[in-house]
């Protein structure tokens, strides 16, 4: 339990860390930042799946590139269902789904545990 609510905090700092360098993105504060992480997760487990099932044909076509897009528009639906989260248009949605990847790998990596 204790690891989920560190998990989710980092997400939350990694949210607000991607809105510091893409100038299209902005977060309130930390607060909102957790909740777009949270809303962000959420989004990802019950919508995503459908999208991409329904967008196979056209990601297989496009060598898996329409995943971007998938994502950038996870990050509109979260845009949407969260007050104080705004994104400036689809193209910063796709940049800030990009970078939230990226740092978020780095930041989970950092602070995983190593148990062997």
């Amino acid at each position: 339990m204790l690891q989920t609510g560190i998990n989710w905090l980092l997400s939350g700092l990694v949210v607000l860390s991607a809105s510091y360098l893409l100038p299209g993105v902005h977060v309130g504060s930390f607060l909102t930042a957790l909740v777009v992480a949270l809303v962000l997760g959420v989004v990802n487990i019950l919508v995503k799946p459908l999208v991409f099932v329904l967008t196979l044909p056209i990601t297989l076509l496009t060598l898996g590139l329409f995943s971007f897009v998938i994502n950038a528009l996870m990050v509109v639906i979260t845009e949407w269902l969260v007050p104080g989260f705004q994104v400036d248009g689809f193209l910063w949605a796709m940049l800030f789904s990009l970078t939230v990847s990226v740092l978020s790998t780095l930041v989970h990596t950092l602070f995983s545990n190593k148990e062997k």
